[in-house]
């Protein structure tokens, strides 16, 4: 079976290609530089030239494709969120899921599935309120981005394909995210919560990102949304304590909420406010955690 994923160079791409070659899949991956990105992928792994914007070039991939996972879209941290940033942020977006959208209707034998990536930041900053999969949408930037990122790839549904939405917490990876730049301070003992430390990080182990995808490409009945995180949220100082704790590090140097504000702008926002969220429809399904504990994913991780 064949599975398309746009997107498939970054960091949850390239671990989704690597989990679905070894399951036996057939992979290809539409990309703007296929010469560069034959070389980081798997053997067998098709790579087609693609402009990001349409289906032209890999169209005749989704035909009798399994599924396609949209993961593309230009990085939320490459920098400050000027108003030509932000429009970079969602135009990207939604171009690629226009570019979905358009790969279906041309295919005569339609994929099965087609899994849109979003994010946790769809539910915007919320306190400690629990978030599930029914709680609505949020009103600041990168929740109007999540929301119409959603939306603009459900048009499929209307033709007959299952439209699944996976709403992705912060990603513990050694390769990339933000995760190594987390660990660095604390290798100098200088590590610490960010901000006042009582926002919630969403976490979740890149592996289970992966097998989370791959169990709803393989169940027939999973549609709508499904959060990808760790059962167990932790705030932000849970998070640099245990982190202390396992690297054999203290957790006593903070960073200030302004210095964060004043190095990233409005993107700090990524790291002083997050969401209490739980997979209580992932969970409902059935899926089974590797990791469900943040000390053994960072045991896993730094091992």
């Amino acid at each position: 079976m064949r599975v398309i994923i746009t997107g498939g160079s970054g960091l949850i791409g390239r671990a989704l290609v690597a989990e679905l070659v070894t399951a036996g899949y057939e992979v290809a991956v539409p990309s703007r530089r296929p010469q560069e990105v034959q070389g980081t992928l798997p053997a067998g792994v098709q790579v087609a030239a693609w402009d990001g914007r349409s289906a032209e070039g890999w169209a005749a991939l989704a035909d009798g494709a399994h599924a396609i996972v949209n993961l593309a879209g230009s990085n939320i941290a490459a920098g400050r969120w000027t108003p030509e940033r932000k429009q970079a942020i969602l135009q990207s977006r939604l171009s690629a899921a226009y570019a979905v959208v358009q790969a279906v209707q041309q295919a005569t034998h339609k994929p099965q599935v087609v899994i849109q990536a979003s994010a946790t930041g769809y539910y915007g900053p919320r306190g400690d309120e629990t978030i599930t999969e029914d709680s609505s949408a949020g009103d600041d930037f990168l929740a109007r981005v999540c929301e119409e990122w959603e939306r603009s790839s459900a048009p499929v549904a209307e033709m007959g394909v299952r439209h699944v939405v996976v709403r992705i917490g912060m990603v513990l990876s050694r390769e990339g995210g933000a995760f190594p730049r987390i660990v660095t301070p604390f290798r100098f003992f200088l590590g610490g919560p960010l901000g006042d430390g009582r926002q919630w990080f969403p976490w979740i182990h890149i592996a289970d990102v992966v097998r989370a995808m791959r169990y709803l490409i393989e169940s027939d009945g999973a549609s709508g949304a499904f959060n990808l995180v760790a059962p167990t949220p932790v705030t932000a100082r849970e998070f640099a304590q245990t982190l202390g704790r396992v690297m054999g590090r203290p957790a006593a140097m903070p960073v200030p909420a302004f210095m964060l504000r004043l190095l990233f702008g409005e993107m700090a926002t990524i790291l002083l406010q997050g969401q209490r969220a739980i997979p209580q429809r992932l969970l409902a399904l059935g899926f089974r955690f590797r990791y469900p504990q943040l000390e053994d994913a960072l045991r896993a991780l730094l091992g």
